[in-house]
C-alpha cells in the first residue's frame, strides 16, 4: 500500500514490503506479456506469499507494524460525492473472530485482525482496487466499473482468489507455528450503482458508499461457506465464461433470501463458487 512501513532486519537494513509487493507484480505483468508458460508467475506469486509471511513474523516478534488506511478510497470517493456510480463491491469478512476474541488474549487477536486488514487491502490496492472501510473483522472494498464492467469483474474474483490464497498459503503457516488459531474468509461480490456521501460538510469527514448493491452484497457474503466466493447475478453474467464455469446457482429454502432483481422483479440469482 502507499502508506507502507520501512521494516528494520536483523542486520539493520531497512525495505518497504508494499514497494517490493509492487515490483514482483510488475515482474508478473512483464513476464506474462513476454513468456508463453506460468513457471514464471507461478514463482512471483510465490514470492508475493514469502513477503507477506516475513511482514507477519515480523509483526509477531514485535518488529513490524502493519500501517493500513482507507485515504486511497477516500481520495477516489471524494471526487464522486452526491452522485450515483457504478462499483463492483466485495465483502471480506473473517470467520470465527467472535470466537477468538473469547479465547485469545488481547494482544493475539489485535496482531490477527491487523495482519488480515493489512494483506487483504495490500492484495486489494495491488489489483486495481480500493479498501472503502473496515467494519470490525471485515474488510469492504470496490473496484470503479468504468467502461469495461467484464474486466473489472473478472479483476475482482481474481483478487478474490488472491485473498483466500494468502491466508492459505501465506498467513496461516505461519500463525500456525505461533499458536494462533487457522484464518479463514467469507467473500461477496456485486455490482451495481451505489450512491457516494459524505457525512459532514468539512472536507476531512469520511466519504461513504450506500444503496442496494453494498446491502445485497452484505447478505451475500453473510451466506456464503468459508474459503468461498459467492457474486450476485449482476457480476455473473459479467464473467468470463471458463470463470462461469468454477460457479453453481444457490437454492434457497422459505424465508431466506428476500431480494429481488430491481429491473426484472424476479428474486435476485446468487451463485457460489464450487
Amino acid at each position: 500500500m502507499s502508506e507502507g512501513n520501512n521494516v528494520s532486519g536483523d542486520e539493520g537494513r531497512r525495505y518497504n514490503v508494499d514497494d517490493e509487493d509492487r515490483r514482483v507484480l510488475e515482474d508478473i505483468i512483464y513476464n506474462k506479456s513476454n513468456s508463453s508458460s506460468n513457471e514464471t508467475e507461478i514463482f512471483d506469486l510465490k514470492t508475493l506469499v514469502h513477503l507477506r509471511q516475513d511482514r507477519l513474523w515480523g509483526a509477531i516478534k514485535e518488529r513490524y507494524r502493519y500501517n493500513t488506511s482507507i485515504k486511497r478510497g477516500q481520495n477516489y470517493l471524494i471526487k464522486h460525492v452526491d452522485t450515483k456510480v457504478s462499483l463492483v463491491v466485495m465483502y471480506a469478512d473473517l470467520v470465527g473472530s467472535t470466537k477468538m476474541s473469547m479465547t485469545l488474549p488481547v494482544e493475539k487477536l489485535v496482531t490477527v485482525i491487523r495482519a488480515f486488514s493489512h494483506e487483504l487491502s495490500s492484495v486489494i490496492e495491488n489489483l486495481n482496487g480500493y479498501v472503502l472501510k473496515y467494519a470490525g473483522d471485515a474488510v469492504i472494498s470496490f473496484f470503479p466499473s468504468g467502461f469495461n464492467k467484464y474486466l473489472t469483474c473478472d479483476n475482482a474474483y481474481r483478487c478474490a482468489k488472491s485473498m483466500i490464497s494468502i491466508i492459505k498459503d501465506g498467513i496461516n503457516p505461519i500463525l500456525s507455528k505461533h499458536g494462533f488459531p487457522d484464518l479463514a474468509i467469507k467473500i461477496g461480490i456485486d455490482e451495481g450503482e451505489n450512491i457516494v456521501f459524505q457525512y459532514g460538510y468539512d472536507k476531512s469527514s469520511q466519504v461513504d458508499v450506500l444503496g442496494y448493491t453494498m446491502n445485497v452484497t452484505s447478505k451475500i457474503t453473510s451466506i456464503t461457506s468459508p474459503n468461498r466466493i459467492s457474486v450476485g447475478e449482476n457480476v455473473y453474467k459479467l464473467l468470463h465464461p471458463q470463470i462461469q464455469s468454477n460457479f453453481r446457482r444457490v437454492i434457497f429454502d422459505g424465508n431466506e433470501w428476500k431480494y429481488n432483481n430491481i429491473k426484472t422483479g424476479n428474486p435476485y440469482q446468487v451463485y457460489t463458487l464450487n
